[in-house]
């Protein structure tokens, strides 16, 4: 009796195990697999000043798949400008890392803790940051200016931020402060990380007279990364060209050159002058590159931003413009001599990315749009 009655309380036991098993971890079944959320692709815009990069963010700040910010490292060089650049690369690139994974708590070293989301640094850019759950005013699906962003949408918290990152299948930042390629190995093989780099860059002949018209903007980045000396005297701005180009040098040549197993497929190149010569086209390849649908809506929409009457001359102005005009307004407004100076500092840099050097004034006033590249590049 004792036996039978050890035996009736085992399965009894067994029984209660396997409805416990059961119940608090149910099979999975075979007819209904469990849909895993895709992970985010991450993508960085990588360039310098004055090289179209904040109207190629806007490119991908206006798709509804993406969480966009502009230049967050601007927080870290304000904060940190006694340093020059390279110290502060390690730390723009843990800044980047954590906004990647929408982990906002970063901004707590470069912050006040009474900050507010318009506190972020040129905010009102990033459409994702414009519309919900980030502001209520305007739907996920809509192009939006940042002037009207910034008139509705500057008085909620900060911790909206987080939240709206975290809510988008791809989170995309521009940043003008990496000048090689080699410091962001560490987030090209981070495990947590799907990353890949657009690499824009810009005739120097163009960036050197937008920068001419944009000397105070820059004023406190350029003697961050050039040192205030450097930049003092008539050699001063070409001294600048001079870092940006060979900067621009060795991240082609580290992204296309001497590609690591890991860069394969991860690394773009894309020149500006071919975005404004043909914007859907080149859009349409980004897109591609970074695994996002090209929307009829966000077609119509880089046409008109590039077909308009603009002339794009404030910092960071990315309103309708005709942008081919603009691109190639150094031809017209840049005296030879200059040209001369900056081809000189930047003759490497030129031809290794497919700008033709100009010979003479008079071939600089006649040359055709198609004549200044050398080669296909891009």
């Amino acid at each position: 009796v004792m036996k039978r009655r050890r035996v009736q309380v085992l399965l009894i036991l067994a029984v209660l195990f396997f409805l416990l098993i059961h119940f608090h971890f149910p099979p999975c079944s075979n007819n209904v697999p469990m849909e895993e959320k895709p992970s985010p692709v991450h993508i960085l815009i990588l360039s310098s000043w004055r090289s179209g990069s904040s109207f190629t963010g806007q490119i991908f700040s206006q798709h509804p798949s993406v969480f966009y910010l502009m230049e967050p490292a601007w927080h870290v060089w304000v904060t940190m400008y006694q340093n020059s650049a390279k110290v502060l690369h390690m730390a723009v690139r843990d800044l980047v890392r954590s906004v990647f994974l929408c982990d906002m708590s970063v901004f707590d070293a470069y912050m006040s803790s009474h900050r507010k989301k318009s506190d972020l640094f040129q905010w009102e850019t990033s459409r994702a940051l414009c519309s919900p759950p980030a502001c209520d005013s305007f739907s996920r699906s809509d192009i939006i200016s940042a002037g009207n962003c910034k008139t509705i949408c500057s008085k909620y918290p900060f911790s909206k931020v987080e939240e709206a990152c975290k809510t988008y299948s791809h989170v995309v930042v521009k940043e003008v402060r990496f000048f090689d390629l080699k410091v962001l190995y560490p987030l090209l093989t981070d495990p947590s990380l799907n990353l890949k780099i657009i690499h824009l860059v810009r005739d120097p002949r163009a960036v050197f007279r937008s920068r001419e018209n944009t000397v105070a903007e820059l004023r406190h980045d350029t003697n961050i990364f050039m040192g205030s000396q450097r930049t003092m005297g008539e050699m001063g701005p070409y001294n600048t060209m001079q870092v940006i180009c060979k900067s621009h040098i060795e991240i082609f040549k580290a992204g296309r050159q001497s590609i690591p197993s890991f860069l394969k497929d991860r690394y773009l190149l894309v020149r500006y002058e071919d975005i404004v010569r043909d914007p859907l086209a080149k859009a349409a390849q980004m897109y591609r590159f970074a695994e996002l649908h090209f929307t009829p809506e966000l077609q119509k929409w880089v046409h008109n931003i590039t077909h308009g009457k603009g002339q794009g001359a404030q910092t960071f102005d990315i309103g309708s413009r005709d942008a081919l005009r603009v691109s190639q307004a150094w031809r017209n407004t840049l005296p030879f001599q200059k040209i001369e100076k900056v081809q000189n500092v930047c003759k490497d840099a030129m031809d290794l990315l497919g700008y033709r050097l100009v010979q003479s004034e008079k071939e600089q006033k006649n040359m055709s749009l198609d004549l200044l590249f050398a080669q296909n590049a891009s």
